[in-house]
């Protein structure tokens, strides 16, 4: 089974069971202000195993089977064993540093909660632009490929600046600063990676 697949399973089985188990979804989910005076920690990464509702949950998880095992299998391909470790420290550090700006932003905010793995999801899907830039992105809406590196400009333009607009209920700035771990992360892991994705855009 690959990790991928695996982070899905876990996801979607801990999600749907907080669904109809509110105590659960209370204890695992990312609250600033607990963590900062419970020491609750750990809600830095249970909070990636929640989604709010089945839509939440499918898009995400639609996303990460989507970009995720080609990354995974690019991995295995240049690092060998060690390649499925450097995923899920993509995917773990994806959760954990997208949510740190939140963090200390709203930890005297009792009422800010985040949950959803969409940090680590930006992290596997930049990545993938990373290590895959020849591929495209296609929506159902608009079927018309787009080149993976300016889908991840606008994507990146787009979350910076409903980020600080703040008029809707969605982590954009979980979004953003995912996908700027995702791209550092890569390149730090394997320069050439960089080098063939100037190569490739220029």
């Amino acid at each position: 089974m690959s990790i991928t697949v695996f982070i899905i399973i876990l996801t979607v089985l801990v999600s749907v069971t907080a669904f109809s188990k509110p105590h659960i979804f209370e204890r695992m989910k990312f609250n600033a202000s607990l963590i900062d005076s419970q020491k609750s920690f750990y809600r830095f990464l249970t909070y990636g195993l929640l989604h709010v509702d089945y839509m939440h949950l499918l898009v995400n998880m639609f996303v990460l089977f989507s970009f995720g095992r080609m990354v995974e299998q690019i991995f295995e391909m240049h690092f060998g064993p060690s390649g499925q470790l450097f995923f899920v420290l993509l995917y773990v550090g994806g959760l954990v540093c997208s949510v740190i700006p939140s963090y200390f932003k709203h930890r005297k905010n009792y009422y800010y909660n985040s949950v959803g793995a969409s940090g680590a999801v930006s992290s596997v899907l930049f990545a993938s632009i990373i290590v895959y830039p020849q591929g495209s992105v296609m929506f159902i809406f608009f079927p018309v490929p787009i080149p993976a590196f300016i889908f991840g400009i606008l994507y990146l333009a787009y979350s910076a600046y409903m980020s600080k607009r703040g008029t809707d209920n969605i982590g954009h700035d979980v979004h953003f600063w995912g996908a700027i771990f995702g791209v550092l992360f890569t390149i730090v892991l394997e320069p050439a990676f960089l080098t063939n994705f100037l190569n490739h855009i220029f």
